[in-house]
């Protein structure tokens, strides 16, 4: 098998060829280790990458195949893993020079969960400083590009993560997500990101560390270029860890194919507020086609109150978070990154939080949740456009469609309400802009329903076509 052929294989499919004694995981592993060598540097999705630890963790993936031992999902499957989360003897700096040279002691408990299950792991991605952005830029590893155009961003903050997938440097991997840092990324890159409800799979182990508003709003989840591997990810990681305090005794549940079929799908083009392109609103319309073809009820449907999410959801990440991580970058404003000082410039036109103006955050949080969630009950999976544009050119702050100016924090909002709202949310891909741009589109459902928003997902990606793959970089 050629080595293209053999790194863009699915991680499914790769587990299941090397039970099968079709290919080593040595081999498997050298592959992904030699396409990192050649794509990396044109990229730079990889911050570090563990050659010899990569190697021996497939030396012994090989000999447990020949001893016929029982075999995990993800035996001898090579991924990565944002540099935000702990994965021992690897830094977890989230792209600061105000964390330099920090190494993790010890693995993340999604992350032993991973090795439980066989993966190998290659090494860490890169990320905006404290993972402030939608796009991946810092002052320690430098910027990111997309694979499939490398003047344009591969998102953020799982910027790393979705090109290092996306360009065939993993077969998988895990991101975070407070507002659209994997689905965002995954949408510019095309490939598949899941954004959990808040504790369905544990974020223990991730900087910030997920407390307060950042535990309300922020979450870790896998990214695949698949949605069967995000599946396979998914039910690995899933489950709840007494270091993630909104985590919750769920199962993972499948819903019956006759059962799925049940459910009844409001979609959106636009919220209204933000337009989005053409080519995106297309997307839109195609993607829930696609779900009438396969026999599901679609009806257009936006919930109300969704731009008041928005506008509490920027309460939480941009006002409350930059006062948890104020103390830590007051007085070294001269080592942060331009990005990130931008991005604070922004958050200090809003005051910070009182004690009262907090309370009242809260509160209004849980009454715009109670006010969708009602509204969701006819129509309990929404599907909305990602963002309003596919993946922009570095710098970029502004852009013009349909006669009004987007600015940049605007043109995410898609992904921000489901954020404040704790419900599950997935990316994939179904479609390209005029320049060759990957277009996703977003499927969510009410908070624990993963295992619904991933098999409809799966829906749309089977009707519309598997993803492409971007010729070398």
């Amino acid at each position: 098998m050629l080595t293209r052929e053999l790194i863009y294989l699915s991680a499914g499919e790769m587990a299941e060829l090397i039970r099968n004694r079709k290919f080593s995981p040595v081999e498997l592993v050298q592959a992904h280790l030699d396409r990192i060598q050649k794509v990396n540097p044109k990229i730079n999705a990889y911050v570090q990458v563990d050659v010899e630890c990569a190697l021996a963790s497939a030396r012994c993936a090989e000999a447990a195949v020949m001893q016929s031992k029982n075999l995990g999902p993800l035996h001898g499957v090579p991924i990565s893993i944002k540099s935000a989360i702990d994965v021992a003897g690897m830094p977890c700096e989230t792209g600061t020079k105000l964390r330099a040279g920090y190494v993790a002691s010890e693995d993340a408990p999604l992350v032993r969960r991973l090795r439980k299950a066989g993966a190998t792991i290659l090494g860490v991605t890169n990320t905006p400083e404290l993972l402030m952005a939608w796009e991946t830029d810092n002052l320690l590893y430098g910027r990111t590009n997309n694979p499939w155009d490398l003047s344009r961003t591969a998102g953020g903050s799982s910027g790393g993560e979705s090109a290092a997938i996306a360009s065939g440097c993993s077969a998988g991997g895990i991101g975070s997500d407070g507002g659209g840092s994997i689905r965002v990324p995954a949408h510019f890159c095309g490939i598949c990101g899941l954004k959990p409800t808040p504790g369905r799979i544990p974020a223990t182990g991730h900087f910030p560390q997920s407390v307060g508003p950042f535990a309300l709003v922020g979450v870790v989840g896998p990214m695949a270029r698949t949605v069967a591997d995000l599946k396979v990810l998914f039910e690995v990681i899933q489950g709840p860890d007494i270091g993630d305090p909104s985590a919750a005794p769920v199962s993972a549940r499948w819903p019956d194919p006759k059962e799925l079929k049940k459910a009844r799908i409001g979609y959106f083009e636009d919220d209204h507020r933000t337009p989005v392109t053409p080519e995106t609103r297309k997307a839109v319309k195609g993607a829930a086609q696609a779900l009438r073809n396969a026999g599901f009820e679609v009806e257009l449907f936006r919930p109300e109150g969704l731009e008041k999410a928005r506008q509490l959801w920027w309460q939480f990440f941009g006002v409350a978070g930059n006062m948890l991580l104020g103390p830590m970058t007051k007085g070294r404003e001269a080592e942060l990154s331009p990005i990130l000082k931008e991005f604070n410039s922004w958050v200090a036109v809003q005051p910070p939080h009182t004690a009262q103006s907090l309370l009242d955050t809260w509160i209004d949080r849980d009454l715009v949740r109670m006010q969708i969630f009602k509204q969701m009950e006819k129509f309990p999976v929404l599907l909305c456009p990602v963002a309003s544009i596919p993946a922009f050119h570095h710098g970029e702050r502004r852009w013009q469609i349909e006669g009004k100016t987007v600015e940049y924090l605007d043109a995410w909002s898609y992904c921000e309400w489901f954020n404040l709202l704790g419900m599950p949310a997935a990316t994939v891909p179904v479609a390209s802009s005029a320049e060759g741009l990957p277009i996703g589109v977003q499927i969510a459902a009410l908070p624990w329903e993963e295992e619904l928003v991933l098999s409809i997902a799966e829906v749309i990606e089977a009707e519309c076509g598997a993803g492409k793959h971007p010729k070398d970089p």
